[in-house]
């Protein structure tokens, strides 16, 4: 993959060294975003030196979890059309995202946001911590850059459409020897001095016996009720997109608590017809909301900060293989995105970077080539030749999905096939725009995100 660093230079780079028939034949096997950001100024590279000394600014890492190259090709079909643009297509930098661990060649939530948040290899089973080792970040500092951020001065903010818990923003504010132990990984989150927070997991917050405005019981065995405990730090609570929606944008410190666990119900999709769930809870904002919200009053406080948001359903839905579930994720999302793209393009002091750390499920677009016009009023086989699970608009043995117009005004139908019902190494890009973006590597190690995140920040881009 040489060609993405030196792809202006004939006389290093391997396709401008090829015959023409040979060039031509190199660069038509391309996406259509990675040859835009073969075309772009190249940045460093893993193990490359970046520039001395970077803008400083504003940072805001939007992490789309479980979502591949091949998921987003999905989503732009299913809901804008194979020849249109998400939010997402937007980012003009690219890079190609390596998350491989200490010790295992994919990531998993934990480890992976473990390695964004301190800018170091860990294993795989990594909670802020290297294993069950204590870590010390790419700075030298024995904590997250959130944490740094926050002892220099800087407002932060955590939004995850999940539980208060989950890794991908989590592992920014709390370290434990095990992520199953959220008794004490959600005391450090309320503790840690982090300006805002968004999230669900009520339960989380309460003792056993609390029944919290979600009506769920709380599942703390310390009895501890962090609720209480948040109010007596000065935070205020909100519970519903209403009370969000009408925060004051002088609110300093805020936890937003919008389900009692994720603010979506990550079954497959026969087990939420027949529980008659909603995919999303109705009373939760969607994570575009969060995002509003949360930038809105870091705005107003007129200092630089550090943004983390999360959108998990794009992981869970695809972990247990709903397809329409992954789709209605990333299409939330995909919204966040346009929110925090629009705050840039406004304040172009402000860096903003995506990536996944994994391609949860291996989702595949499938292709239907039948010519009959009664296609989309079949029922799909359960399976694919090669025996991948197949699923339609309903799940499995269901009809198949319709894709938007495209150019033409023509209408496909299509399925989707799944890989697994884990966290796969996958197709994985990196994007940015804004102050900076033209540092994100066009290889892209998950060590990178910390970096490219520091040099914002501080104004270093570390070796």
């Amino acid at each position: 993959m040489a060609f993405f660093v030196t792809l202006n230079d004939p006389t290093t780079d391997p396709i401008q060294m090829k015959s023409c028939p040979e060039r031509l034949s190199c660069l038509l096997s391309l996406p259509v975003f990675l040859l835009a950001a073969c075309a772009s100024s190249p940045a460093p590279g893993v193990g490359q030196e970046g520039p001395t000394e970077p803008a400083t600014g504003s940072a805001i890492f939007l992490h789309p979890d479980g979502a591949g190259v091949s998921a987003w090709n999905a989503a732009r079909i299913y809901h804008v059309g194979p020849d249109a643009s998400l939010n997402w297509d937007r980012l003009d930098r690219v890079g190609i995202y390596m998350g491989h661990m200490k010790n295992s060649m994919g990531a998993t939530s934990h480890g992976g946001a473990t390695s964004h948040a301190y800018g170091v290899k860990v294993v795989w089973d990594s909670y802020g911590m290297d294993g069950t080792a204590p870590l010390t970040s790419l700075s030298g500092e024995p904590f997250s850059i959130m944490e740094e951020a926050r002892r220099a001065g800087l407002a932060t903010a955590l939004v995850n459409s999940g539980h208060i818990a989950e890794p991908g923003t989590g592992v920014f504010a709390a370290s434990s020897r095990s992520r199953q132990n959220t008794d004490h990984i959600t005391l450090q989150v309320v503790e840690s001095g982090t300006d805002i927070i968004f999230s669900g997991g009520e339960a989380l917050l309460l003792p056993e016996g609390t029944v919290g405005a979600h009506g769920y019981e709380g599942v703390r065995q310390d009895s501890l009720n962090l609720i209480t405990r948040a109010r007596e730090l000065g935070y205020r609570i909100v519970y519903t997109r209403e009370q969000l929606l009408a925060l004051p944008s002088s609110t300093e410190k805020v936890l937003g608590v919008f389900a009692g666990y994720h603010t979506f119900n990550d079954l497959t999709e026969e087990e939420l017809e027949a529980e008659e769930l909603p995919m999303y809870e109705p009373v939760a904002p969607t994570l575009a909301e969060m995002t509003e919200v949360a930038l809105r009053l870091l705005k107003a406080r007129d200092q630089r900060f550090l943004l983390v948001v999360e959108e998990e359903g794009s992981d869970n839905f695809a972990n247990g293989n709903n397809a329409v579930g992954t789709l209605t994720a990333l299409g939330r999302a995909d919204e966040a995105l346009g929110v925090a793209l629009d705050f840039v393009e406004d304040n172009p002091e402000t860096l903003l970077v995506t990536a996944a750390d994994s391609d949860a499920g291996g989702m595949q677009v499938f292709p239907i080539r039948d010519p009959s016009e009664d296609v989309a009023y079949k029922v799909l086989p359960e399976v694919t030749r090669n025996g991948a699970p197949l699923d339609g608009t309903g799940g499995t043995r269901t009809q198949p999905f319709m894709s938007q117009p495209d150019r033409f005004g023509n209408r496909w139908p299509y399925a989707i096939a799944w890989a697994s019902l884990d966290d796969n190494l996958g197709g994985i890009v990196a994007r940015a725009r804004g102050l900076n973006a033209h540092l994100l590597p066009p290889i892209t190690d998950n060590t990178d995100i910390y970096r490219l995140l520091y040099a914002t920040l501080f104004g270093t881009w570390l070796p």
